[in-house]
């Protein structure tokens, strides 16, 4: 079967939805598909590569030669609308590659709609966040979990977000042609089933089966190289955090529980730093910023255990999927996808989002329960099986070979 992936961002661009856009492209190779990737272009990079068997295409559009428009200049996002340019481009690469299966991971999927009405191929979207009815993308609204859209509180929200013209531009274009074009999916994936509950999806009208994103099967097998990242680690037991360190990551309820601690085992934080980070740690903290993929997971192979204390509704969980392919359990919040992802009392513990007094309870029960750590910690491992490729992929592959998908492409 020919595949043709749209993401706006591809590796060495990378953060969870890069990597696993990478990692299935690459499988899909090893199982006997022929499949491109059609990215944005950033810097000097080539417009044409094949890499692991996988063909990407380099665009160009025209938003993102403007850099004022992106307050990141290596993140420089499709918009929410049909941008001419990337239209144009992905027109060539559609015709060059004739995919059976068109499989869009974000907002790329609207410069493409307007070839599907032509081409009319299987269309497929991963809905790996809340973009389809946010147009930050995050469900949240004043620093907190939002309820759910509406003109008045969307619009002054994005604006906020973005700056006033580019965020009604954004929320605009995102709740009208956002609607519109999602009638041209034959096949939702909501990673979890808190996206697919606020995204709107209905198994009456839409066609749609959640499905978690996966990590790669080689995700335990350790790097060499790593050593300058290593021996920045405590020499001793420690704790592990691995996100962002904003707020909504849960980072400052954190610092809070940890800090009421005596005698605890050193916490480390890998993340980007943030507008909100802050700038005093209680002692026998570790902060070390942004690290390469390869260095964390040497760091969660050397933990007692990990953290998720996110208060955003955090859409599957990635991080404790590698968490747990290490045998390490996890105290999470009980938001978004992290509810689906650990198992509470089995693979760690769930706790109320922005609770210190229930998170530091759990941290002590975790520290003061060798065995019950233990248990986790081999539950964890068992779990995580169900995120590897291997079970994973053939459920995507069985959504582009449905009969009822067939149907629905032939009948538009």
């Amino acid at each position: 079967m020919r595949v043709l992936m749209l993401s706006q961002f591809f590796p060495p661009i990378i953060g969870g939805e890069e990597r696993h856009v990478k990692v299935l492209s690459e499988a899909l190779v090893q199982r006997g598909h022929d499949v491109s990737v059609a990215t944005i272009k950033h810097g000097d990079q080539p417009d044409f590569d094949i890499i692991s068997g996988v063909k990407i295409y380099r665009l160009e559009g025209m938003l993102q030669r403007n850099a004022v428009l992106f307050t990141e200049g290596q993140r420089r996002h499709a918009p929410p609308f049909p941008d001419p340019e990337l239209t144009f481009r992905l027109n060539r690469v559609v015709r060059a590659e004739n995919p059976d299966v068109v499989h869009a991971h974000n907002w790329l999927l609207h410069s493409y709609l307007p070839l599907q009405r032509i081409y009319k191929k299987r269309l497929v979207v991963t809905l790996h966040d809340y973009s389809s009815v946010c147009a930050k993308k995050n469900m949240i609204h004043a620093g907190v979990p939002c309820g759910g859209p509406s003109t008045f509180k969307c619009l002054p929200c994005a604006g906020e977000h973005y700056g006033n013209l580019k965020g009604a531009v954004t929320w605009l274009t995102n709740s009208s042609l956002g609607k519109f074009g999602l009638r041209e999916v034959d096949a939702f994936i909501p990673v979890s089933h808190a996206v697919a509950l606020r995204c709107g999806l209905d198994g009456k009208r839409d066609q749609y089966q959640v499905i978690p994103t996966f990590i790669s099967r080689d995700v335990t097998k350790l790097r060499d190289g790593q050593d300058a990242h290593l021996a920045k680690l405590p020499k001793s037991d420690f704790l592990l955090f691995v996100g962002d360190l904003t707020r909504l990551k849960g980072i400052h309820t954190l610092l809070a529980a940890y800090g009421r601690m005596q005698g605890a085992p050193p916490l480390v934080l890998i993340g980007r730093r943030c507008k909100d980070t802050p700038t005093e740690l209680p002692g026998n903290v570790t902060l070390l910023e942004s690290w390469p993929h390869a260095a964390v997971m040497h760091a969660w192979s050397r933990c007692l255990f990990g953290i998720v204390p996110s208060e955003g509704l955090e859409t599957c969980g990635t991080v404790v999927m590698e968490a747990n392919a290490f045998g390490k359990p996890v105290v999470a919040s009980r938001t978004g996808g992290l509810s689906e992802t650990v198992i509470d009392g089995k693979t760690g513990i769930l706790i109320r989002p922005g609770d210190v007094d229930a998170l530091h309870g759990a941290l002590l029960t975790m520290l003061q329960n060798v065995d019950l750590r233990k248990r986790m910690g081999a539950a964890s491992l068992a779990h995580s099986e169900g995120y590897m490729p291997d079970a994973i992929i053939p459920r995507i592959e069985r959504i582009y070979e449905s009969s009822e998908f067939s149907q629905s492409a032939e009948a538009r």
